[in-house]
C-alpha cells in the first residue's frame, strides 16, 4: 500500500466523483480508479459503491477514509519533522561553557536560542577549558563555549566575542578615585586570581600582560568561583583583572575600572570538525554570534 493510493482515495471520498477526484490529484480518471482498484483487493474489502451519478463509500470505506487521514497526516508531520531537522530546528544540544560566562555571554545566548528554536532541547554543563575539550572528544557536549587558544587539531573554533580586561577594587581603594587605570598602576597591589590549573589560559594570559609591564602579580589569595573572588576584593584582601563582563555583577564594596592598555580576550565557540555541518549547530553558531554582538 502506497501513500499515493491512500490520497487517491481521500479525494475520491471527498469528491464523490472520479472526474473531480482525478482532476484534484492530477491523474487522469482511469488512473484513478485503477488505483482504487488496486486498493480494495489489497484490503479485500469493497471501499467504494460505484453509481452512475456518484460515488459511495461502504461501511468498510468509511472506516478506512478515518485511518487513510490520520496516516496522511501522520506521513507529512514525520516529512516536516525531517526538513525541521536538517534546518536544525528539533533535536538536543548539549553545550559546555565556562564558569564565568554564567555572568555574561552565556544567557543572553540560551535566551535568544531557545526564542529562534524552542523545539531544540539544550543541556548546559559548566566545565572548564580543558574540560570541555575532553568532553568534545569523548562526544558528551556538540559545543563549547571558553577562551583561546584550541591546541586540538581535532577541533574546530569560531570567535563569538572579544572582551577586554577591567580592574576590580575594593569600593576605598586610592585607585578608586581614577576613572582608568593602566596595568602599571597595580604593580604594587595585591591579587586574588584563580588557580591555574583551572583557567589555564586565563591565568597564562594576565601573567605575560603584567610581566610585559615589568612585574609580576602578587597573587595573595586563590579561589575558583567570581563571585567568591569579588567578595574578597570587596574584602580588601587584593584586586582582581576580569573580563569586563563581570562588571555587571554589582557587588557593594567593589568598583570596576578601564585599563587603558588592556588586552582583548576571545570567547570561542569550539565543536569537533567532523560535526561542523550539523544544522543544529550551525544554527547555534549563528545565534550565539548575533546575541553577543547585540548585546555588546
Amino acid at each position: 500500500m502506497e501513500l499515493r493510493h491512500l490520497r487517491h482515495f481521500v479525494a475520491l471520498a471527498e469528491e464523490e466523483h472520479f472526474g473531480r477526484a482525478a482532476e484534484r490529484v492530477f491523474v487522469v480518471q482511469q488512473a484513478l480508479s485503477n488505483s482504487i482498484r488496486n486498493l480494495e483487493d489489497e484490503v479485500g474489502v469493497p471501499l467504494v459503491l460505484r453509481t452512475t451519478r456518484r460515488v459511495q463509500l461502504t461501511p468498510a470505506g468509511r472506516e478506512f477514509l478515518i485511518g487513510a487521514r490520520e496516516t496522511l497526516a501522520q506521513a507529512g508531520q514525520t516529512v516536516e519533522r525531517a526538513r525541521r531537522a536538517a534546518r536544525g530546528e528539533v533535536g538536543r544540544l548539549t553545550v559546555g561553557f565556562v564558569g564565568g560566562l554564567a555572568f555574561g555571554g552565556l544567557p543572553e545566548i540560551v535566551r535568544a536560542f531557545r526564542e529562534a528554536f524552542p523545539n531544540v532541547s539544550v543541556d548546559l554543563r559548566e566545565l572548564t577549558a580543558q574540560e570541555q575539550e575532553a568532553a568534545l572528544r569523548g562526544g558528551q557536549i556538540e559545543v563549547g563555549l571558553m577562551l583561546l587558544p584550541v591546541r586540538d587539531p581535532g577541533l574546530d573554533s569560531r570567535p563569538l566575542w572579544r572582551q577586554p580586561l577591567v580592574a576590580a577594587l575594593p569600593a576605598g581603594h586610592p585607585l578608586a578615585r581614577k576613572r582608568r587605570l593602566r596595568i602599571g598602576d597595580l604593580a604594587g597591589e595585591r591579587f586574588v586570581f584563580f588557580p591555574r590549573h583551572l583557567r589555564a589560559t586565563y591565568f597564562d594570559q594576565v601573567m605575560r600582560w603584567c610581566a610585559a609591564s615589568g612585574f609580576t602579580p602578587n597573587v595573595v589569595q586563590e579561589a575558583i568561583e567570581i563571585p567568591t573572588l569579588l567578595s574578597l576584593v570587596a574584602a580588601g584582601l587584593g584586586v582582581f583583572l576580569p573580563i569586563e563582563f563581570f562588571s555587571r555583577l554589582a557587588l557593594p564594596g567593589v568598583v570596576y575600572r578601564p585599563l587603558e592598555d588592556a588586552p582583548v580576550v576571545e570567547i570561542v565557540a569550539v565543536w569537533r570538525r567532523e560535526e561542523g555541518q550539523d544544522p543544529t549547530l550551525r544554527a547555534f553558531l549563528t545565534v550565539a554570534r548575533e546575541a553577543l554582538e547585540k548585546g555588546e
